[in-house]
């Protein structure tokens, strides 16, 4: 079950499967492999093995153990009883030593067989790429695997005893073992290489007993939130010997012994590690109030009267705790799991492949100002730049759409919205290059049914469009022409053609009027799909024909 391993050795595998050998069937395989060892990461619990100091002592061992401990791994849910047993089978003349301490020079050098054997406690050691808290169930991996560094700890008492409060004076004695190698190995046991000693303080022993309680209780919560058939007998237990004063006495015995005057007075240097105590004992409260209300949804009818009295506990204790110490809050993981995009952010989306945005969101919906800009753009309105398939579009289509299009030329002045015109002013600086690169799109995409023109044809209709502008009408100086003029069928027709074709070059004036601005190639693909009747393979009738 030590799918973490698994999954670094399926990564190698990956790299040549992919990358040397090209046998993607095995790639495939090895991938649907790793993707159940990640979810039997998150999902399967798993047991976590003891670890025990083992030292041989006396002459009577062989070399490679005498006077030496070691640090073995126990099997799956295998008590301490059972491990030593298991080992004085292996020596049946050696004699269990009944302390924990290191035996003297008496015993090292004596002829006999003496064990020690004891729990050890491994020492988390996270690796570097867990920079930011994760799931316990991903970290608990750790908590017994790839471990060096083992602790135990021994309570030693100094100074005068207090019958009424032994947490006062109860210092700890913790041993540290550094063993050669992490575990577990190519073995289950290896040799420790160094040890060392260190003492905790009563003040720093409480520190740590509350926020390993802390913990234990935030872990369990999330173990019943991310599995709801948990078993709820492990956290009666819990919250009932913390909230319920006559089972252990809860944090009462810590305030006895260090938030008085006295203990103040006579260890100034404290004064951070007191407020560091209170503050957990502060954050105790919140986590007992999540664990309780899943208490309450997963409790039994016969168990009711229980979780009643320890709500009735509860709240005694949550009182006296923001009174003296408090409130503190536990954001929602919900909350931070949901993340919500500013709708600032939501304006435009664009193509990867090009910068032209598809569609643009209006900006009046997004300014303070809530009316909308034009009829029926209520709240968040995405309005396309530009149609989709202009080349699909029948003349008449395209002729009301010109219409459309004036009148709402026309309305601009009375828009109300200042977000707008400057959107629209936009609108038109980019107008003429995105209708050039839609042109491209029409020239090679007319109609399938019918070929294409030569390149000769198509030059020629578009320098006769040229000659189509220039009418006798009056001159420029009286009628401005506006910048995009909506063409109709009329100034594409034979009629127009016929006059112009029929004048004599007297009736043209010297100096011909500016031509109109171009609005872009689309006008230029639209008159090639309008000209199929007027095209220079297609002469008139006999009848309509006149001699130049």
């Amino acid at each position: 079950q030590m799918w973490e391993e698994a999954i670094a050795l399926g990564k190698e595998l990956a790299e040549q499967y992919e990358n040397e050998m090209f046998d993607y069937e095995q790639l495939s395989e090895l991938l649907r492999k790793q993707a159940q060892f990640y979810e039997n990461i998150v999902k399967v619990i798993r047991p976590k093995p003891d670890y025990f100091a083992v030292g041989y002592y006396g002459q009577g061992f062989p070399t490679f153990i005498r006077n030496k401990v070691f640090i073995y791994r126990g099997k799956e849910y295998e008590r301490r009883e059972d491990f030593e047993a298991r080992l004085l089978t292996q020596f049946p003349n050696a004699e269990k030593m009944k302390t924990t301490s290191p035996p003297g020079d008496d015993i090292k050098n004596s002829s006999g067989q003496y064990i020690q054997c004891f729990t050890v406690k491994p020492k988390l050691d996270l690796p570097s790429k867990f920079h930011r808290p994760v799931s316990e169930q991903i970290v608990s991996f750790y908590r017994v695997n790839e471990v060096q560094r083992f602790e135990y700890s021994r309570p030693v008492r100094k100074g005068e005893k207090n019958p009424d409060n032994e947490f006062a004076n109860m210092w700890i004695e913790r041993t540290i073992y550094v063993t050669a190698y992490k575990l577990p190995g190519i073995l289950r046991w290896f040799e420790v290489k160094s040890v060392f000693m260190v003492e905790i303080s009563p003040l720093e022993n409480a520190i740590e007993t509350m926020q390993l309680t802390n913990d234990k209780i935030n872990n369990m919560v999330q173990q019943h939130l991310n599995d709801p058939n948990l078993p709820i007998n492990p956290l009666s237990m819990l919250l009932n010997g913390i909230v319920d004063p006559a089972v252990m006495g809860g944090f009462t015995n810590y305030e006895k012994a260090f938030f008085t005057e006295k203990y103040m007075h006579e260890h100034p240097e404290d004064h951070d590690k007191i407020e560091k105590l209170k503050d957990l004992i502060a954050w105790q409260i919140p986590f007992l109030a999540e664990g309780i209300r899943i208490h309450g949804e997963k409790v039994t009818e016969a168990l009711r009267p229980f979780h009643e009295r320890m709500e009735a506990c509860f709240r005694q204790l949550k009182d006296k705790v923001e009174k003296q110490y408090g409130v503190r809050a536990v954001l929602s993981s919900l909350d931070d799991r949901r993340g919500s995009r500013p709708r600032s952010m939501v304006r435009s989306f664009t193509m990867p492949s090009s910068s032209r945005p598809l569609s643009v969101a209006s900006v009046s919906s997004i300014s303070s100002d809530s009316t909308p800009s034009r009829p029926g753009s209520d709240g968040f309105v995405l309005e396309p730049l530009l149609p989709k398939k202009m080349h699909s579009r029948s003349q008449d289509k395209l002729d009301k759409d010109d219409l459309d299009k004036d009148k709402k030329e026309k309305k601009k002045e009375k828009r109300n919205s200042k977000h707008q015109e400057i959107f629209d002013k936009e609108f038109k600086s980019t107008d003429i290059s995105l209708q050039q690169s839609e042109a491209v799109i029409l020239s090679e995409t007319i109609s399938p049914l019918r070929p294409q023109r030569p390149k000769s044809q198509v030059i020629n209709v578009i320098s006769s469009e040229r000659r189509f502008s220039v009418s006798p009408s009056p001159p420029s100086s009286q009628v401005t022409p506006p910048p995009i003029t909506p063409r109709t069928k009329l100034s594409f027709g034979i009629q127009s053609n016929l006059e112009l074709n029929g004048m004599s070059s007297s009736d043209i004036p010297d100096v011909p009027p500016p031509l109109p601005l171009k609005g872009s190639m689309a006008d230029y693909g639209n008159l090639m799909e309008s000209q199929d009747l007027i095209s220079p393979t297609t002469s008139p009738p006999a009848h309509q024909r006149v001699s130049p």
